[in-house]
């Protein structure tokens, strides 16, 4: 009997993982893994036992109508938690979200919030359902994440990491990240994000300097028995520009920077980055989508639809912050799902990604997780994009 239950889940999972494969358009979220007891995070909140869950459940109205605070349908669950990623991962597998892009730390040449990650996504049962990558924020860590002082905003620990450091972290990704089966490859490459390439420059000491890493980093990845590494940068307006001379000058362009560093692909994290947020949700996505054509011809690499579903980081400050409060529902994200869909069918030669901001920026009002205001409402326009009813691949 136990030999025939073993049979029937092995079948079960190899069925999981065929269907997964199938999936037509990798629809990928990012993942900032804040909600946890961690000992350095802990000195940035009063109590620090439930991380950044004290400052979204502390968030109060600053205005009439203001929705604060956010509060999650599945209650304050800690994402190092192999359950609570369990449910996590079926939720979002069942939606049409087969991939997790971790927002991925080192402050310090130690590694920083990476039990979500370790203790939580990769001891999940059902870790085998979904991909997962890294997004390397490399940004300066600030005082805006302690909203006792987050109107200082200090830095605490630079982003920035020398030549002996980067090779330090690299190897650590490759051993412990890029031979995970679940991590997600393009063409066999593991893809890798870095989100600040001036922060990057700035550590490495130049722009000569760092493409001698980058292509160091290539050839770990290499030895390491991979056919390259598929290098992703997040494009926003402070990406260096290079000129012929291969120096970061006015007269440089992205399109140098992104052949100097031979860059695979781009996506961006947030619309935040690209487009001021007025108070209305419609022109804050239509002035950021305007430009995915644009860089699809600009550059010779793909460029990955990006959307994002809103945007609040009040729960971060003492004072009133600009926030995007009109419009903000499933429907009209749903909308801009369908644009990203459409220009993935208009370019069928790269690949069917799609990434989303994201499964848990409940500090910045920016989650598909479901709460108490929609629900599964912002998963549920996934799969109503991505997926046909019933669950059915498209």
């Amino acid at each position: 009997m136990i030999q025939r239950f073993s049979r029937l889940a092995l079948l079960l999972a190899l069925l999981t993982t065929h269907a997964q494969s199938q999936q037509k358009y990798d629809i990928a979220a990012f993942y900032w893994p804040s909600c946890h007891y961690d000992d350095r995070w802990a000195s940035f909140f009063q109590d620090g036992k439930d991380g950044e869950w004290e400052s979204i459940r502390n968030c109060k109205p600053k205005w009439e109508g203001h929705w604060q605070p956010r509060v999650p349908a599945w209650g304050y669950l800690h994402d190092n938690d192999p359950k609570a990623m369990e449910k996590k991962i079926d939720a979002a597998t069942s939606h049409g979200v087969n991939v997790m892009i971790f927002d991925w730390y080192w402050y310090e040449n130690q590694p920083f919030l990476e039990s979500a990650l370790n203790d939580g996504f990769l001891k999940a049962p059902n870790v085998d359902k979904m991909k997962f990558y890294l997004m390397w924020a490399n940004h300066d860590a600030t005082t805006d994440w302690d909203i006792r002082r987050s109107h200082k905003r200090e830095v605490i620990w630079p982003g920035s990491v020398d030549l002996a450091t980067f090779k330090t972290l690299t190897t650590r990704v490759i051993e412990r990240y890029f031979k995970h089966p679940s991590y997600y490859k393009i063409d066999g490459r593991p893809v890798f994000s870095i989100y600040d390439m001036n922060n990057l420059i700035k550590g490495l000491g130049g722009v000569q300097q760092t493409v001698e890493a980058l292509d160091g980093f290539r050839a770990q990845v290499k030895q390491a028995g991979f056919p390259d590494l598929h290098l992703q940068i997040i494009y926003w307006g402070t990406v260096p520009k290079i000129d012929d001379s291969g120096f970061a000058s006015s007269k440089g362009t992205a399109a140098n920077t992104i052949k100097t560093f031979k860059v695979d692909s781009l996506t961006n994290y947030q619309f935040v980055h690209i487009s001021r947020p007025p108070r209305d949700y419609i022109p804050w996505a239509d002035k950021a989508v305007e430009h995915w054509q644009k860089w699809s011809d600009e550059f010779d690499i793909p460029y990955f639809a990006h959307v994002s579903i809103g945007w609040d980081n009040n729960a971060r400050y003492v004072g009133k912050k600009a926030a995007v409060t009109d419009n903000i529902n499933p429907q009209t994200f749903k909308t801009y799902l369908l644009k990203a869909k459409a220009y993935a069918d208009k370019h069928p030669d790269q690949h069917k990604l799609i990434t989303i901001n994201s499964w848990n920026e409940w500090v910045e009002g920016s989650y598909l997780e479901p709460d108490d205001r929609f629900g599964m409402g912002y998963l549920e326009a996934v799969k109503e994009v991505f997926l046909e009813p019933g669950g059915k691949k498209p």
